[in-house]
């Protein structure tokens, strides 16, 4: 059965715990949720589709050219960004003036703003549609330059490796360095909670993303981060991080 003309109908494709964050707001919000089912089914009239994939990019591209396959070719594509540009992200697709990068650290859910970048490729037409459906979220969006990580998912990730390199190297304990920096910045947790809380597989993709596009020996994730979600410590979505839930 086609979906009401009147109810905004979404896509949401990734397995991360953002896809999971977006998909209980899209609900909340009373906008339509289409599944994969529907998509392989028949071409669909979707409003948007949200591509959420980081860590893998041989996985991102087939996503994003399964989704190029599945929709309308004028239909705007939201595609993380923290590991990846999204001029890169648009590159594998046919059409990628319909591509826009975003980027979030953390829940959906709980962001009031959203981070937004235009790959060179974007038309303008596909970013105001985007401010659109952001605002019916009841979320802010700042543009700001294509590059992997955005500002806030870089810059916190930075932090938080440099904590866990602290820590490897056995200056301090995990609570030591996060009691450290929040009572001598003011920050609202230390930074290996913190990474608990966003995933520590996504503050993974924001520094390889870094390390891949510029090379440069700041953005090495540190090997305690590494190994951690080598082995599938992840922080609060699996229960183990640097602290277990």
């Amino acid at each position: 059965m086609k979906p009401s003309t009147d109810q905004k109908t979404l896509y949401v494709v990734g397995s991360e715990m953002i896809a999971g964050s977006i998909m209980k707001d899209i609900e909340k919000k009373g906008f339509r949720l289409a599944t994969k089912e529907e998509l392989e089914r028949e071409r669909q009239n979707v409003d948007l589709v949200i591509e959420t994939t980081c860590l893998d990019l041989e996985k991102k591209k087939a996503n994003l050219q399964m989704i190029e396959a599945a929709v309308e070719e004028s239909t705007l594509i939201l595609s993380s960004v923290l590991s990846i540009s999204a001029t890169e992200s648009a590159s594998f697709l046919n059409n990628p003036s319909r591509l826009v990068g975003f980027g979030i650290l953390g829940s959906w859910e709980e962001a009031a703003l959203v981070e937004v970048a235009p790959a060179l490729q974007t038309d303008e037409e596909y970013l105001d549609q985007v401010s659109n459906l952001l605002s019916e979220f009841d979320k802010e969006m700042e543009v700001v330059q294509d590059e992997a990580g955005l500002v806030f998912p870089r810059i916190l990730s930075l932090i938080i490796n440099e904590a866990a390199f602290a820590l490897n190297e056995g200056i301090a304990s995990a609570s030591e360095i996060d009691i450290a920096m929040m009572k001598g910045t003011n920050y609202p947790m230390g930074p290996l909670a913190w990474a608990d809380k966003v995933g520590i597989d996504n503050v993974y993709s924001v520094l390889m993303g870094l390390h891949r596009s510029l090379g440069e020996e700041r953005y090495r994730p540190a090997p305690l981060i590494r190994k951690m979600v080598h082995a599938g410590w992840l922080g609060e979505q699996t229960g183990k991080g640097f602290y277990e839930t």
